[in-house]
């Protein structure tokens, strides 16, 4: 009996070898981690990389470059793509309009008379003027060296070419930075996201460790650019396409009604079906 007394340790001396564990402790200890990743994550929005920006000017120079090249050729893409719009649907509802007034009216002189009446921005009806004026020009000059060196119907020819490409230039307007903005957004977009990966590649090395708060905010960064990039570059394809292709089809009825109006002012009458056919 008086060995196992002497063997058994005080109970005071159990206490000390099994410290309490505070539970509350342990309960935190995860909760602590997650807010932590929650904090890494946020900095990945663009509200974060603007705050960045403006208060590390400096350090974000190649990210301020990008982004306001992005900006700048996006506002002038949806800039050309309201107005080539709507001077697309303007053009193409007056089109049928203007020709089947000028190849209706007997008289030459109210056709010609109609088609001055006509806004200034309506093409049509600056071809068939150009055409009238071209004929009238060379009959004034009849038995001159003009009429020697080019004909009638070389000299209207002439002058309707050169108002087909005036007016087909026109609606061209724009056109080149739709093309320029879809095809060069992306690789600037490009480069910011290589610079944010540049940046968190610096930040690794000075910190030693590749945690979620070392790389959260260039990567934030790269994502952002190249969101952007191709935010920027795919409306400006896909007006650019759609403006060719109505261009295309303009540019035909430019065609048809030249050489319809070459033929009456060349000859004196209509040749053949001038007028299109109602659709």
């Amino acid at each position: 009996m008086q060995q196992d007394a002497a063997s058994t340790p005080p109970a005071d001396q159990t206490a000390i070898a099994a410290p309490a564990v505070d539970p509350s402790t342990q309960a935190a200890a995860p909760s602590f981690a997650g807010a932590s990743d929650a904090d890494a994550l946020s900095q990945m929005g663009f509200a974060h990389l603007f705050h960045e920006m403006t208060s590390k000017p400096g350090e974000f120079a190649v990210s301020w470059v990008v982004l306001l090249s992005l900006v700048i050729m996006s506002i002038g893409s949806w800039y050309y793509t309201i107005v080539n719009f709507l001077k697309n649907s303007v053009v193409r509802a007056r089109a049928e309009r203007v020709i089947r007034t000028f190849w209706d009216t007997p008289n030459p002189a109210d056709a010609i008379r109609a088609m001055e009446e006509q806004p200034k921005n309506e093409p049509f009806s600056k071809i068939a003027l150009d055409a009238a004026q071209a004929a009238l020009h060379h009959q004034r000059n009849e038995g001159s060296r003009l009429v020697e060196s080019l004909n009638r119907s070389e000299f209207i020819d002439r002058a309707l070419r050169q108002a087909v490409t005036r007016e087909s230039s026109k609606l061209e307007n724009g056109l080149t930075w739709l093309a320029t903005t879809g095809a060069t957004a992306p690789f600037i977009g490009l480069l910011g996201t290589v610079w944010g990966i540049y940046g968190a590649l610096i930040r690794i090395g000075a910190t030693g460790s590749a945690s979620i708060d070392a790389v959260a905010g260039p990567v934030g960064e790269a994502l952002i650019m190249t969101a952007l990039g191709l935010f920027v570059a795919i409306p400006a394809v896909v007006a650019f396409n759609t403006f060719v292709r109505t261009n295309r089809d303009t540019n035909a009825k430019f065609d048809t009604f030249a050489h319809d109006l070459h033929d009456f002012f060349a000859t004196g009458s209509r040749v053949g079906n001038a007028a299109p056919a109602k659709r």
